[in-house]
């Protein structure tokens, strides 16, 4: 991180919640959101919620893929207007867009090559080789009778078929993906994450679980450059 960029703001954007930190702090204020959150509304009580608040830098974790720093598609649980936002225009001229899973996996890496897996509303994912960060689609890749991985791993199918039924596919499907893309590290993070407390023995080597801290952590770490990042 440059000298110039000290204090930095990180913002998580959830289909039911927006969580918002900043450097140096342990507390972690909650905003609601939901599907009639647009940008700008977002914005606005982000900045209220932090106006006593001192950063010269923002990081904003989207629930969606983004390229070049802007988000490519609009997200499924939140209102619409977030493709052609200008998200400068009210945090200011630092502000660093990314994937909300490849955040998540940014905080949370520690080195070599890591699968990200996170377990909410629906399954995000990201992998991280030698320090440089890759986000991932892997939720509507066909997986089962006709299904996908995001029907199997998602928070609907938790509610509809039960914890035990749903952490049974989550360790089959870990141990796939792990495997197909070759990695040493398995990181499961999000909010379904803590369900699999009691079946670590059950997930593949390498695997650990995340904490509520990496997205921030990751969001912080943006503005490192890459091979600074496992520290």
């Amino acid at each position: 991180m440059s000298a110039q960029l000290r204090q930095v703001l990180v913002i998580d954007i959830g289909g039911s919640h927006v969580k918002v930190r900043m450097t140096g702090q342990r507390i972690t204020t909650r905003l609601p959101s939901g599907p009639t959150m647009t940008p700008g509304h977002m914005t606005a009580s982000v900045l209220d919620a932090v106006k006593d608040w001192k950063y010269d830098a923002v990081s904003i974790g989207y629930p969606g893929p983004v390229v070049n720093n802007l988000p490519l598609r609009e997200p499924h649980n939140l209102g619409r207007g977030w493709v052609k936002y200008s998200f400068g225009d009210g945090f200011g001229p630092n502000v660093r867009i990314i994937n909300d899973a490849a955040m998540q996996a940014l905080g949370g890496y520690r080195g070599g090559r890591m699968l990200f897996l996170g377990l909410g509303t629906g399954l995000g994912a990201a992998i991280i080789v030698e320090e440089h960060l890759q986000p991932l689609e892997l939720a509507p890749l066909p997986y089962r009778k006709k299904k996908t991985f995001e029907d199997y791993l998602g928070e609907a199918s938790l509610e509809r078929r039960g914890k035990r039924a749903w952490v049974r596919d989550v360790v089959a499907a870990a141990a796939m993906l792990k495997a197909a893309m070759q990695t040493e590290h398995l990181l499961i993070g999000g909010g379904n994450a803590r369900h699999l407390k009691n079946a670590r023995g059950q997930l593949p080597d390498g695997a650990r679980l995340g904490t509520n801290a990496d997205a921030f952590r990751g969001g912080l770490r943006l503005w490192q450059p890459a091979d600074d990042r496992a520290s």
